[in-house]
């Protein structure tokens, strides 16, 4: 995440904005101390904001052909007698997540 003081980010608002257009996020500062954050507006799925940073983080890779790889369904299933996952599940439905 970029800082920039008011005064910097006055002086180079073009630049500040490509950055935040290429997925950056900056915080401004008045003094030394935080008093706004820019952030990108993405255009995709509500989740697309999220994928964006995983994949700038280097946590997960997009996928290249868009197909489920045939080795993903040979792994072996999680086994869960206890039925958390769909308690879990069942939960966040009721919130509305």
């Amino acid at each position: 995440m970029k800082k920039a003081a008011i005064s910097e980010l006055k002086a180079s608002l073009s630049e500040y904005i490509a950055k935040v257009q290429r997925g950056e996020e900056v915080v401004v500062t008045d003094r030394g101390h935080p008093v706004a954050k820019l952030i990108p507006i993405h255009r995709g799925g509500a989740g697309e904001a999220d994928r964006s940073r995983l994949i700038r983080d280097g946590i997960i890779e997009p996928g290249r052909t868009g197909k489920i790889s045939p080795d993903f369904l040979k792994q072996p299933k999680v086994k869960d007698q206890e039925g958390l996952v769909l308690k879990a599940l069942l939960e966040e439905r009721e919130e509305g997540r």
